[in-house]
């Protein structure tokens, strides 16, 4: 009976791992930790804050640039590289979201969106 059951055990894994980076839109969603270890791993990453400006200079994740999410679309496609390490911030995660599957629709490979945006962010901010 276990030996019929793990093969549909590991389907059923197979299809919410499926479905969760289709939901995902291609992009990997990370968590605050996960953000803060990418940040602290040496190697390059440029943090897209797509939040309004105003809210932006209140303070914002360290090293951060700001794209407005507001006309973004046309310019994160011009402004950001393919080979570069992409990580988007927004208010909640939904903005990210949706950059973040424009860009891997465009063949960028590492883009990244903040689970929860700013709301769950507790960690050091630049102002």
């Amino acid at each position: 009976m276990r030996k019929r059951l793990a093969p549909a055990f590991m389907t059923v894994a197979l299809l919410f791992l499926t479905a969760a980076a289709a939901l995902a839109g291609g992009h990997t969603v990370v968590n605050a930790e996960e953000l803060k270890e990418m940040m602290a791993d040496g190697s390059a990453i440029v943090i897209v804050d797509v939040r309004e400006p105003e809210l932006y200079t209140r303070g914002h994740l360290p090293g951060a640039i700001n794209i407005p999410y507001d006309g973004a679309h046309d310019r994160v496609l011009k402004e950001l590289k393919p080979g570069e390490r992409i990580v988007f911030v927004c208010h909640g995660g939904p903005m990210g979201d949706d950059l973040g599957t424009l860009l891997v629709n465009n063949g960028y490979k590492e883009v990244y969106n903040l689970e929860g945006g700013m709301r769950r962010w507790r960690g050091e901010i630049e102002r």
